[in-house]
């Protein structure tokens, strides 16, 4: 089996798939922390699907189908940052810039007379048609994307456990909103290379999913998330490479579910739960911000939107 192995990555589109990958695992791992975390699951679901009537566009007009997907991501990350910070009003924009982009893709789908494959090819992936250029490309951007996540790592988790209160502390919440939604946008058109738009909320979800319930501090979860996104994506490589015929998402996908019901069964959400009390700044601020809505429901007066946060 390891001589079988070893002689798989011979072949130098697998080993251009395999780094790529791993690249795309460690950016969707940090990334997918605070998109579980600050109740954006929803939108790491839709911006695929987004991308798909992008890539149908620019196939539709001549242009590579990437470069679609990577405009129309952007885009609607930019218009999805701009609804509200209640979960509610949230989905429905998302739920309303997806149902827009999905009918765009279907009109530019009737009015191309032409085999679509490259558009089909952006659902499921295509492994064999990464190159080493790609994947210099796709490690780059991942590099910038897990810079830009660390830098604003901070506001981040304020505003991912209750962005009320980091709004009340003068933290430009709508800014890092729409600055991390351009981060899952670069993800999504970085992934679907190699596991499709259909599948690449795997990455983004499965192994944070799975490290929140593990790890009790946010950088653990992180690293942890990180470190089962890489060998989610060795795994299933290797596996797809093995078996000739079945696709590399797919046994992403099986490994993500059969690694996340044991963990999710039998730990539940004890590490996400605590994870706000082991972060001192986000668990203080969340706490007063409540103590001070209660003293005003006490008193009867108006609790304006504007709290005093003592450090």
């Amino acid at each position: 089996m390891l001589h079988s192995i070893i002689a798989l990555y011979h072949f130098e589109f697998l080993r251009n798939a395999l780094y790529s990958g791993m690249f795309i695992a460690v950016a969707a791992a940090v990334v997918g922390y605070f998109l579980i975390g600050g109740g954006y699951t929803f939108a790491g679901h839709a911006l695929p699907n987004i991308g798909f009537a992008g890539a149908a566009g620019a196939v539709l007009f001549g242009v590579r189908p990437v470069y679609g997907l990577f405009a129309l991501t952007v885009l609607a990350a930019g218009a999805m940052s701009v609804g509200g910070r209640e979960l509610r009003e949230r989905d429905i924009s998302i739920g309303v810039v997806m149902s827009f982009a999905l009918g765009l893709g279907l009109m530019f789908l009737s009015l191309y007379g032409g085999y679509a494959e490259r558009i089909y090819s952006i659902l499921f992936g295509t492994v064999l048609g990464i190159t080493r250029s790609d994947m210099i490309l796709t490690g780059l951007m991942s590099i910038v994307t897990v810079g830009l996540i660390l830098v604003l790592f901070r506001p981040l988790l304020f505003i991912t456990f209750d962005p009320f209160v980091a709004e009340a502390k003068g933290v430009p919440v709508r800014l890092l909103t729409l600055l991390f939604l351009l981060a899952v946008a670069v993800i999504v058109s970085l992934a679907v290379q190699v596991v499709g738009a259909l599948l690449v909320f795997t990455l983004l979800v499965g192994p944070g999913a799975t490290a929140t319930r593990l790890a009790k501090r946010p950088a653990h979860a992180i690293l942890l998330a990180a470190l089962l996104g890489i060998v989610y994506m060795f795994a299933g490589v290797t596996l797809a490479g093995l078996s000739g015929d079945w696709p590399v998402s797919f046994f992403i996908a099986s490994i993500s579910f059969l690694v996340y019901m044991p963990v999710r069964i039998f730990f539940g959400e004890k590490g996400w739960r605590t994870t706000a009390a082991m972060e001192p700044s986000a668990g203080h601020a969340a706490r007063n911000f409540r103590n001070n809505h209660d003293q005003c429901r006490k008193t009867e007066t108006r609790c304006l939107g504007s709290f005093s946060v003592r450090e």
